[in-house]
């Protein structure tokens, strides 16, 4: 028995070795990979990464290894930039070359590599060039959606105005006016807010976004290549994202039925034109499984990510009265009580501008970025990335840059602000990304986060349900994305 165990524990011990053996030879034949923590067979760096705590973890390996290093998930290695100068030479000087993206293992089962977001090569630059187009056909950044938005407000203005100053939670309610803005442009349309089935949409949509960045799911992120042969958790994303697609499905299916070549009405519409017109291109990538994806990419991201930041906002104004009423301050110089806010409002109202930037800024919505990859064998910085390796751009790094920022950890509108009180220009703001991956949405969201705050903030003062030194910014979940605290608040009319 005792010949057993020795036996067992020399063969474990022979193909540990051989393991780490294999990735240490693997990685330095292709490359020269930047430093990092050892990695054991098989569970990569399970020792220096917290499953729940992804992010603190990699930024405590910044302290010993510097702005860049590598750390393993599992088997599979990851380049980890940190700070404004590593992500910048990324992402903007060497754009092309870090221009790939790897899906996070917890939506790969479900996206497939499919949809504008989670693709790459000449499918992403087909689809992505495309989604563009059509975006700025439908309005992006025209008057045309600054309309919607408009019109949008004031159904929220209505909203906020029926809770009669009593407290209530605002998730659903800013849910639903930013989604009926990008659902304007894919579907056509916008919902009623007591229409069941976009109520079923929203929840599906926060709830995903929680559980992308629940502990759970940080934790099947680093060692799916083990637990995707396991029931868990990490089960519920998919079944959630299947609902969603379902729900695009039929939207269109119904617009196939009622198609009009020559008028598209939406996204949509102009998808399955494009399709018509490539049926017999074998290298197109507009088909079913695209169109259906990307739309979801496109709602899902525009939705969620405004939302949130709108919610941030909120909770912000709330602690820092003294902000909320300078805000409103300036709109009241610049725009008054009788008219309806404009998008070119937003160049006379630099502190406006300069708290929408620093609520962005404070939220820090996607502090790991979308992981991106190398599109070839890269040098940077003096290491050589081999082809496809895994890249984590720390968005959250830049944002919080010292060197970039004077007071990078609070809420301080001055980071934005110059001595004159003019908008300051930061080379750091990231909240979008940045090069070839950057936001396909972002003058849609800028658009979106000014007109809303200005025209809620011109009506109604934001009241905390609890003394403003108490209110708790602490996020619900901390990974993929930073998900805002829940809490209440009551709207009370100026």
């Amino acid at each position: 028995m005792e010949l057993t165990s020795t036996v067992s524990l020399f063969l474990v011990a022979y193909l540990s070795c051989l393991a780490l053996l294999f990735l240490w030879r693997k990685s330095s034949a292709r490359g020269r990979l930047p430093p990092g923590p050892t990695p054991l067979p098989l569970i990569g760096n399970f020792l220096q990464i917290k499953a729940s705590e992804t992010l603190p973890s990699l930024l405590k390996l910044r302290e010993k290894y510097g702005p860049v290093f590598t750390i393993y998930f599992g088997n599979r290695p990851i380049v980890v930039l940190c700070g404004y100068e590593a992500v910048k030479e990324a992402l903007i000087d060497k754009a092309e070359e870090f221009s790939g993206r790897k899906t996070m293992p917890t939506v790969q089962r479900f996206f497939q590599d499919y949809g504008v977001v989670f693709s790459e090569g000449d499918r992403w630059k087909q689809l992505r060039r495309f989604s563009l187009t059509i975006l700025r056909n439908f309005g992006m950044g025209k008057k045309s959606i600054e309309e919607r938005i408009q019109e949008e407000a004031q159904v929220l203005l209505e909203e906020f105005q029926k809770t009669q100053g009593k407290p209530f939670s605002p998730v659903f309610l800013l849910s639903c006016c930013v989604s009926n803005v990008i659902c304007s442009i894919v579907f056509g349309n916008r919902f009623d807010y007591k229409d069941k089935e976009f109520l079923a949409l929203m929840k599906m949509m926060n709830d995903s976004f929680r559980q992308i960045s629940d502990s759970w799911s940080q934790f099947y992120d680093m060692y799916a290549n083990i637990l995707k042969y396991f029931p868990g958790p990490h089960t519920k994303i998919y079944d959630i994202l299947e609902d969603m697609r379902l729900f695009i499905a039929r939207r269109v299916k119904k617009n196939k039925e009622t198609l009009d070549p020559n008028f598209p009405r939406d996204f949509i519409d102009s998808f399955l034109i494009q399709m018509e017109k490539e049926k017999d291109n074998p290298d197109s990538e507009f088909n079913q499984k695209n169109l259906e994806l990307t739309t979801l990419n496109l709602f899902f991201a525009g939705t969620e990510t405004v939302s949130s930041t709108l919610r941030y906002g909120f909770l912000l104004l709330m602690k820092y009265p003294e902000v909320q009423a300078k805000m409103q301050e300036e709109i009241d110089h610049v725009i008054g009580q009788n008219r309806i806010p404009n998008i070119e409002d937003r160049s006379q109202m630099p502190y406006v501008d300069a708290v929408i930037h620093e609520v962005q800024r404070f939220s820090d919505l996607i502090p790991m970025n979308v992981p991106h990859s190398v599109t070839r064998d890269t040098e940077f910085r003096g290491y050589l990335i081999p082809k496809g390796t895994e890249i984590y751009p720390l968005l959250t790094t830049v944002l919080h840059d010292g060197t970039k920022f004077k007071s990078p950890e609070g809420f301080h509108p001055e980071n934005f602000l110059d001595e004159k009180g003019r908008l300051k220009r930061n080379d750091a703001f990231f909240p979008f990304s940045a090069g070839k991956r950057i936001c396909l949405g972002e003058a849609l969201a800028r658009m979106e986060l000014f007109l809303f705050f200005t025209t809620i903030l011109q009506r109604f003062q934001l009241k905390p349900v609890v003394e403003p030194k108490d209110i708790n910014l602490t996020p619900q979940e901390f990974g993929f994305a930073t998900i805002p605290p829940l809490y209440e608040l009551s709207v009370v009319p100026r």
